[in-house]
């Protein structure tokens, strides 16, 4: 694939679309890869993937570092990584304010841009053979399927801990399936997104400090070594699923879009707006907090909303803004549609 000339605007959008990954990455139920597959970077997202390869190796331990930028497509993949780091520090913080004090109306507008993308995703999808709706159908109830599962226990088990990182990359990698929610399904959610990252935050902060007793606290070590491992897990996954994904995009394009509109579609039912969080517990019995000060929600019990509630007619209308910002994202990305 050959890397597209930018313009500063399109450098700028670009910084925005990461910041709009780095969000859905966060929020479990919604996933990165539906704003790439919608803002028509999604191949381009893969193709940089799969360059992270013996041959990008070679060219970074030689030295050649301009040409293993060009290579792995780096402005691209630099300019997207931007945009996640601000996320992280300012859009995404904001969402979590939101969704602590209006759950249903946040909830409700990503439903929206859901809908949104299934709308415009399937009416530019023009290979609507009797084959292609089965695959759709299958991706349907595997994204409904997840959506209805029970969460599991946590499990330190390190081979367990690097599947975890591996299967948890899905997020950014595939529309449609939440990384942070296959994480809760899995049962690791809170010490892989949530303990090792605390455990790290610690260290970088005693160690500015010259404080290095964290050195000898096992538990603190062993939180360490579990978040190295879970970071070592969700490469291989990034590497290999990438490929895997580029191979399929290559040979069987229609088969392939088919099942990600199908796991889009799915996720519908992770993200129903009415519901009410069960949240994890600690060792004292209270709601336990994340590192941004947000209760951790271990599961969801969805149910219906009353139609003669003023608040549930808000939240259809936050859908409805939901679906005109993916018709901004469409109308903007059209041309690169992947479709």
């Amino acid at each position: 694939m050959r890397q597209p000339t930018r313009s500063l605007s399109d450098k700028f959008f670009l910084v925005l679309k990461g910041m709009a990954m780095g969000t859905a990455n966060k929020v479990p139920g919604i996933s990165g890869g539906i704003v790439a597959y919608v803002a028509g970077f999604y191949e381009e997202f893969i193709y940089s993937f799969q360059k992270l390869n013996l041959k990008a190796l070679k060219l970074l331990f030689a030295g050649r570092f301009r040409s293993f930028g060009y290579y792995i497509n780096g402005k691209f993949l630099g300019l997207l990584l931007l945009g996640e780091f601000i996320s992280y520090f300012t859009v995404s913080l904001g969402f979590d304010v939101l969704i602590s004090y209006y759950p249903i109306l946040v909830w409700a507008a990503f439903f929206g841009m859901i809908l949104g993308s299934i709308y415009y995703l399937s009416r530019n999808y023009d290979n609507w053979t009797r084959q292609n709706v089965m695959i759709l159908l299958l991706g349907t109830a595997i994204g409904i399927g997840t959506s209805l599962l029970d969460p599991a226990q946590d499990n330190a088990n390190l081979f367990f801990v690097f599947f975890c990182g591996m299967v948890s990359i899905t997020g950014m990698t595939l529309p449609g399936l939440s990384g942070s929610y296959i994480l809760i399904l899995l049962g690791n959610y809170v010490l892989l997104l949530v303990d090792s990252i605390n455990a790290f935050l610690r260290t970088v902060v005693l160690s500015f400090q010259g404080d290095f007793t964290w050195w000898y606290d096992p538990a603190h070590m062993d939180l360490l070594v579990i978040l190295v491992v879970f970071v070592a897990g969700s490469l291989a996954g990034l590497i290999s699923l990438s490929h895997l994904l580029g191979w399929t995009l290559k040979h069987y394009r229609y088969e392939t879009n088919a099942m990600i509109i199908g796991f889009i579609t799915g996720s519908l039912g992770v993200v129903w707006p009415w519901k009410e969080e069960t949240y994890k517990l600690d060792s004292a019995g209270d709601i336990a907090f994340d590192v941004t000060g947000n209760r951790i929600v271990e599961n969801y019990e969805r149910y219906w909303p009353s139609l003669q509630d003023t608040h549930t007619w808000i939240a259809i209308l936050m859908m409805a803004v939901g679906f005109g910002i993916v018709y901004l994202l469409d109308h903007y990305g059209s041309k690169e549609n992947p479709v």
